[in-house]
């Protein structure tokens, strides 16, 4: 098994494979002419279909804003993203064609209190006019898909922290976007949760084929999840290196325990203590 890091400050060498993802020159301002605030420096990255990519840095580096660029949330003050050959943005116009690639996926759940799981799984595909029949149909199939089976009927409240971030996750697959993009979406549980669920998002990225990114600031985490970690710097964020993780898959939580996967910890670990 061959666990050194590989790091570049470049895009991925893809090959033949064309990018799902590309960013070229993003950048990313806040604030007024007389206050501006760098969020983002000049970022260029190309992923290709069917990875599933971790987004790491130190607080505030711009791992969320560059994500919601991604996602279609946020416009880049200069650059260019393309999602499944097509251009995001043009003339300040998010378009259509190319978010209905995208899925989201947030740390809170964002679960409607006043529906069921069901429903809230479905409301995607009721919002773009999906008869009853074929969204309750959908809805099944993504709840046997994250293993919530059984709660269709239940109200959020009454589901843990786990179980709503599988409906959110069911949710966001709902009308069958090819990218899946998650803002620290279990950073809010606790940690044995949040290793399961790290399991189960493996498995779902490996039944579905889907390109995922992932936002978090757990180094563990990361290395656990991702074909490949994105380490961004400090405020201005740019690219500080791009470290692949060749563990065989599926991960199991034992890899954790390898001197294999520590070594790699503490190399991120170290380069995120000289980059801060």
């Amino acid at each position: 098994m061959s666990l050194a890091p590989s790091m570049s400050h470049s895009s991925l060498d893809l090959g033949e494979a064309k990018p799902i993802i590309k960013l070229t020159g993003v950048s990313k301002w806040y604030g007024t002419r007389d206050n501006p605030v760098h969020a983002l420096s000049e970022t260029d990255l190309d992923i290709a279909p069917g990875e599933l990519v971790v987004l790491l840095g130190p607080s505030g580096c711009g791992k969320t804003t560059l994500l919601r660029m991604i996602g279609g949330l946020l416009e880049p003050t200069q650059g260019r993203i393309d999602i499944s050959g097509l251009e995001l943005w043009n003339k300040g116009e998010r378009q259509g064609a190319a978010v209905a690639n995208l899925g989201m996926v947030f740390q809170d759940a964002h679960l409607f209190p006043w529906l069921t799981i069901e429903e809230n799984v479905a409301l995607p595909l009721k919002l773009r006019g999906v008869t009853k029949a074929e969204r309750m149909a959908r809805a099944q199939e993504l709840m046997n898909l994250v293993k919530i089976t059984g709660f269709e009927r239940r109200w959020p409240k009454e589901l843990s922290g786990g179980m709503r971030q599988r409906a959110a996750i069911a949710r966001a697959l709902s009308y069958g976007p090819n990218i899946l993009l998650m803002d620290e979406p279990f950073g809010a549980l606790d940690a044995m949760t949040r290793d399961s669920m790290n399991v189960e998002l493996q498995r779902i990225w490996q039944e579905t084929g889907k390109t995922i990114i992932v936002v978090t600031h757990s180094i563990s985490e990361a290395v656990f999840l991702a074909d490949r970690i994105v380490l961004l710097s400090p405020r201005p964020g740019r690219i500080d290196s791009i470290h692949r993780v060749d563990f065989p898959r599926p991960r199991g939580l034992d890899v954790q325990a390898s001197l294999e996967f520590q070594t790699l910890v503490k190399t991120l670990r170290r380069r995120l203590a000289e980059v801060e």
